[in-house]
C-alpha cells in the first residue's frame, strides 16, 4: 500500500488531493482518511515539512508520497525529490539527517509526470532538501510549482494526481540505485540518468548541500546514510571532488561515471561485475552487447585474432563493432568505442561462431572468404604500388586510376591494372579457444550488492 500525504496548510497539496479523490475511486473511511486499491490518502492540518513521521499515521505503507507545492523562480514545473538535511535543519526535520528514499518509485513518478504534464510545464527532479527526515517508511515529495498561478491550476494538480496514481503496484526500490554528489539544485546529471536509463537515483547532494555538510571525512556518517537510505552501492559525482571520492571508497562503495551507468543499463549487475574483472572496465573501453540484457549463465572470454580485427576494420569499422554488439555479451574497445580492441565475452561457442559469420560477411565485400578447420582465409586482388613504380607509373592520380581498375598510359606504354596487382591473403586461426570461463554470480550468492 502507498500512503499519500495531503497538507491542508498547502493550497497546492489540497488541490492535488481533490484531483486524487476525483480520479482514484477512493472511499472515505473517516475524517480526512480515504482508501482506494493500493492507496491510502490522509489529510493533515500541519504543513508537511513539519510532520515528524507521516508514515506512522498509515497502516504499514510500502512508501509514502507527499503531494506538495514547489516554490521558486522556475515557472510551471512538476518535480519530485527525496527529503533530508545535509547541514542544519532550516525547513523541518533534524540536522544532518536523511529520510529513507524510494529510488524506483521516484524514477517512475518522474516518467509519469512527463507523460501527464500539461502544455507549458517542465518536468524534473531536485536534490535532497528539507524535512521531514525521521520517516519510518521510504518517502518522497511530488510537487506542483512554482507559484500561485500553478498551485491553483487544476490541470497541473490533475497531472500530479495522475502521476501518483500511476505508482500503483510500483515497488519503492529495485537493485539499481545510485546516489549523486555535486551539480545544481535541479540535478541535471541525475535527471538524465533517471529519464534515460533503468537506474534509480536516491539521495542527491548538490554543491550547495555539500557546502552545508562541510568536511566529508568529518561527516562520513551522513554520506554512509545516503547510501543506506537509498539502498545504493554506487555513486555518480559531478565535478572534481576528491574528498567525496575518498570517503565513498573508504565506506566500501564505488564512484562510477555516467558512461558506466549508461553501459550497464539493462545489464545484470552480477554480469557487469564479473566481466569488468575478466575483460576490462567500462572506463577503459568495455562495452556490453545486446545479449547481455537480463543474461544469467556462464560465459567465456576469448581474444579476437588481431589480424582478423585489422582486416574487418579496414573493410567497415562500424559494421565490425556492430557485429560484436549483436553477438557478444561484452567486448573491449578503443578509440571511444569505435574499434574492437581484443578480448570479448561470449555466452558460448555458438555465439562466437555467430560473430565470425558476421565478420566473414563484412570481409566478403572485398575478399574471397573461406572457413575450414578452425581457420578463416580472406583473399583478394589488390593494387601493388611497388609494381606500379617499377613500371614507371608516377605516384599521384595514375596510382588512383590503376587502383580503381583503369588502364593508364606511361610514356606511350599502356599499364593495365592486372600488371600492378598482387594477391593478398589473410589467414587467421578462429577456433573457439576460451581464455577464461566464468559463471555469473547472482546477487543471492555474491558478496553484497552493486560493488
Amino acid at each position: 500500500m502507498i500512503g499519500i500525504v495531503v497538507s491542508r496548510a498547502d493550497s497546492a497539496s489540497e488541490h492535488i488531493g481533490e484531483q486524487l479523490l476525483a480520479l482514484g475511486d477512493f472511499e472515505r473511511e473517516g475524517d480526512g482518511v480515504y482508501r482506494a486499491d493500493g492507496f491510502e490518502l490522509r489529510e493533515f492540518d500541519d504543513l508537511h515539512i513539519d510532520l515528524a513521521d507521516p508514515a506512522a499515521a498509515f497502516d504499514d505503507p510500502d512508501y509514502v508520497v507527499v503531494v506538495s507545492r514547489h516554490a521558486g523562480d522556475t515557472g510551471p514545473l512538476l518535480t519530485a525529490h527525496h527529503t533530508g538535511n545535509f547541514g542544519e535543519a532550516e525547513y523541518g526535520g533534524e540536522d544532518r539527517s536523511l529520510a529513507a528514499a524510494c529510488p524506483n518509485a521516484h524514477r517512475e513518478v518522474v516518467a509519469a509526470l512527463r507523460e501527464h504534464a500539461p502544455d507549458g510545464y517542465e518536468v524534473g527532479m531536485e536534490c535532497t532538501h528539507h524535512g521531514p527526515t525521521e520517516v519510518s517508511a521510504p518517502s518522497m515529495f511530488v510537487e506542483l510549482g512554482s507559484g500561485e498561478d500553478e498551485w491553483n491550476d487544476p490541470e497541473g494538480a490533475r497531472a500530479v494526481a495522475q502521476a501518483v496514481l500511476d505508482l500503483r503496484g510500483v515497488d519503492a526500490r529495485e537493485e539499481r540505485a545510485l546516489v549523486a554528489f555535486g551539480g545544481g539544485h535541479y540535478a541535471p546529471r541525475p535527471t538524465r540518468i533517471v529519464e534515460e536509463t533503468d537506474w534509480g537515483v536516491g539521495h542527491v547532494a548538490a554543491d550547495w548541500c555539500l557546502e552545508d555538510l562541510g568536511d566529508p571525512e568529518a561527516h562520513s556518517d551522513v554520506i554512509e546514510r545516503m547510501f543506506a537510505a537509498s539502498g545504493a552501492e554506487h555513486a555518480v559525482v559531478d565535478g572534481e571532488k576528491p574528498a567525496v571520492d575518498r570517503v565513498v571508497a573508504e565506506l566500501g562503495h564505488r564512484v562510477v561515471s555516467e558512461t558506466w551507468v549508461r553501459e550497464t543499463d539493462g545489464v545484470p549487475l552480477a554480469l557487469a561485475r564479473s566481466v569488468e574483472t575478466h575483460v576490462g572496465t567500462v572506463d577503459d573501453g568495455l562495452r556490453f552487447g545486446e545479449p547481455a540484457a537480463d543474461y544469467d549463465g556462464e560465459y567465456a572470454v576469448v581474444d579476437f585474432p588481431a589480424d582478423l580485427l585489422d582486416a574487418v576494420h579496414a573493410t567497415d569499422p562500424e559494421a565490425a563493432v556492430d557485429a560484436a554488439a549483436e553477438t557478444a555479451l561484452a567486448y573491449a574497445t578503443d578509440e571511444n568505442g569505435n574499434r574492437l580492441a581484443g578480448p570479448a565475452a561470449f555466452a558460448d561457442g555458438d555465439a562466437y561462431d555467430a560473430f565470425l559469420d558476421r565478420a566473414a560477411e563484412i570481409l566478403a565485400r572485398e575478399y574471397e572468404v573461406a572457413r575450414e578447420d578452425g581457420e578463416l582465409t580472406a583473399t583478394r586482388e589488390a593494387f601493388d604500388p611497388a609494381a606500379a613504380s617499377e613500371l614507371g607509373v608516377p605516384e599521384g592520380p595514375k596510382f588512383g586510376q590503376l587502383a580503381g581498375g583503369e588502364t593508364v598510359d606511361v610514356d606511350g606504354t599502356e599499364v593495365r591494372p592486372a600488371d600492378v596487382t598482387r594477391t593478398e591473403t589473410t589467414t587467421v586461426s578462429v577456433g573457439f579457444r576460451e581464455r577464461t570461463r566464468e559463471r555469473v554470480r547472482r546477487p543471492s550468492d555474491a558478496e553484497g550488492k552493486g560493488n
